[in-house]
């Protein structure tokens, strides 16, 4: 008798997903254009922030979850970048609370109203530089609040101090665009994907790579 290896069955595999119907969707929201490759929107428990397409500067819209339906045209957008507006991210400890970054090589932070904007916003609450070239990431630190980390195409990482509005530590061991950023569990490796082929998994504390995988 031939031996057979067990597979437990899942209980979701007759399980489906039904599209929304178009009341509870959001709907005439003009996405950004721009070929950077990133996600281009943000939600948390509250708001879902979304890079919009606009002249003149970089712009995203922040709307309040139950506010489904048809986006019109002229609704309040946070728009105080000169340049395409790249990523954002909420703070995962604040939730209005909201990072941008930008091809004007600036990150913003910019406190969101309670319940949503009412007009343009164009003041934010901290304007950080520190890269000379466009800024691609941005990305919290999962565990330690106001502790900010962005990636720019002058191929460094900045870890940003909030509360002084100052960065605490630069990691340079990039060659090329950093393409993608993230963190373990509470934040004591990150891992990073570049235009190198290069994985690299670096301790952000001491900016030490611990490993680095090529791609073959």
């Amino acid at each position: 008798m031939s031996w057979r290896p067990q597979y437990r069955s899942s209980k979701f595999r007759n399980v489906y997903g039904k599209a929304a119907s178009r009341e509870h969707c959001f709907d005439g929201i003009p996405i950004t254009k721009n070929v950077h490759d990133n996600h281009f929107c943000a939600v948390n428990a509250r708001f879902l922030a979304i890079v919009t397409e606009s002249a003149g500067g970089g712009s995203f819209l922040v709307i309040p979850l139950e506010q489904t339906g048809r986006i019109e045209p002229n609704y309040p957008k946070v728009c105080g970048h000169q340049g395409n507006v790249l990523d954002i991210k909420w703070n995962p400890f604040i939730e209005n609370i909201i990072a941008s970054c930008s091809e004007d090589t600036s990150v913003r932070i910019w406190e969101i109203p309670e319940g949503g904007l009412k007009r343009n916003m164009t003041e934010a609450v901290l304007e950080l530089y520190g890269h000379s070239r466009r800024v691609g990431l941005v990305e919290w630190h999962p565990t330690t609040n106001n502790i900010l980390f962005s990636a720019g195409y002058d191929y460094k990482v900045l870890i940003w101090n909030l509360e002084v509005g100052e960065p605490v530590k630069m990691i340079d061991c990039h060659t090329d665009v950093i393409l993608c950023l993230s963190f373990n569990t509470d934040g004591s490796l990150m891992a990073t994907t570049c235009k190198d082929k290069r994985l690299r998994v670096v301790e952000p504390r001491s900016g030490r790579v611990l490993q680095v995988g090529d791609r073959n």
